[in-house]
């Protein structure tokens, strides 16, 4: 049955500021509020200060709103909290599930890139997010993904360490965007097109600066890596997980490329990254009849992903499904809490929040 009486929605209340403070103003029909209305202010003041009768209020806290959300904004909005649940159902106590770009944003990855040990493991996850989930973040998990990226790029600045990962990663992300960009018609980016031109400007910036960087030589006048003992140098060069830091050490000074060049060297590492069944299957042979151990490092390179080391990962208790940085304390009920703990890679961290 239709309810045919008057609409229970009233239209709110209308208030004056006196000299005495705020008072409610009332219709003529209603009360005597109207009449008296001289008495509290003018209406030139009336006017400025009842901010309540207008859109001005509406507009203004919007335009605050939008403001503090714009592309310009450098304010990173998440809590850096040392450990998060993770939940990837409905329960009782517990609604919704915990996505990535919710984890981005609570981890504290802003302070972990300041950590030599961490440094390495935090460009391993934004380049993994830059080639296929940057579209499955929320517009600020985007932002603060582009505001860590400055940090992690301002400190190869000033440092000048890991300038090829940078270049690396920057790459991976222009190229993502450029192919992007051009779908933003199916909205895969959150925001408006030119702002994106404007990061991807800002990459192209960032790409150049890093390309100028003179490495400066050491003030200091000691010992140097050339006048170590031969078998030191050998051994400091084998802690190299990368064959292309080797390539780059043997091109400093003649001794060092006679070293970089030792076929021991590079079969350590390639066993290190590869197993046998892949090495087998991409057998070189040199002119002499020996196994090219260098040749073969590159092209397992190609084939197969190597090896990931970090000095400190993210890890995920199994007992009550935290996710913090290793040695981080955490409010666990075991009984032995290390037990529990599993480390995960950055690529398993971004596999954890696929349902």
């Amino acid at each position: 049955m239709p309810f045919l009486g008057q609409d229970w929605r009233s239209p709110g209340q209308s208030w004056v500021k006196t000299a005495d403070g705020w008072k409610r103003f009332l219709d003529e029909k209603s009360g005597s509020f109207v009449s008296d209305l001289s008495s509290y202010c003018n209406k030139e003041v009336y006017n400025k200060e009842n901010l309540f009768n207008s859109l001005n209020y509406d507009v203004a806290a919007k335009k605050r709103k939008k403001d503090i959300l714009n592309s310009k904004t450098k304010t990173q909005y998440f809590h850096q909290e040392k450990w998060i649940y993770v939940h990837k159902g409905s329960t009782k106590e517990r609604h919704g599930y915990c996505t990535l770009g919710e984890a981005f944003n609570r981890l504290d990855f802003s302070t972990a890139i300041l950590d030599s040990r961490r440094f390495n493991y935090v460009v391993r996850l934004l380049e993994l997010i830059a080639k296929s989930q940057l579209t499955s973040l929320s517009g600020i998990a985007q932002k603060n993904f582009m505001n860590i990226l400055e940090k992690v790029v301002l400190k190869v600045l000033e440092d000048q360490q890991n300038i090829r990962l940078i270049r690396e990663l920057l790459q991976t992300l222009y190229t993502s965007l450029c192919t992007l960009v051009q779908r933003v018609g199916k909205s895969v980016l959150v925001g408006n097109i030119n702002m994106w031109v404007y990061r991807m400007e800002t990459i192209l910036h960032w790409q150049q600066q890093l390309n100028n960087i003179q490495i400066t030589r050491p003030a200091f006048k000691g010992l140097t890596f050339t006048d170590l003992p031969l078998c030191l140098q050998l051994n400091i060069m084998q802690r190299l997980s990368d064959g292309r830091d080797l390539v780059s050490l043997g091109q400093v000074a003649p001794d060092l490329h006679v070293l970089s060049e030792d076929r021991l060297l590079w079969k350590k590492l390639c066993q290190y990254h590869f197993s046998e069944r892949q090495i087998r299957k991409r057998l070189i042979l040199s002119d002499k009849g020996q196994l090219d151990w260098k040749k073969m490092y590159f092209k397992l390179v190609r084939c197969y992903p190597r090896k990931e080391q970090y000095g400190d990962t993210l890890q995920l208790c199994k007992h009550c499904h935290i996710l913090s940085w290793k040695g981080t304390d955490h409010p666990c009920t075991a009984n032995n809490p290390e037990s529990c703990s599993v480390p995960l890679s950055p690529q398993d961290f971004i596999n954890l929040f696929k349902f």
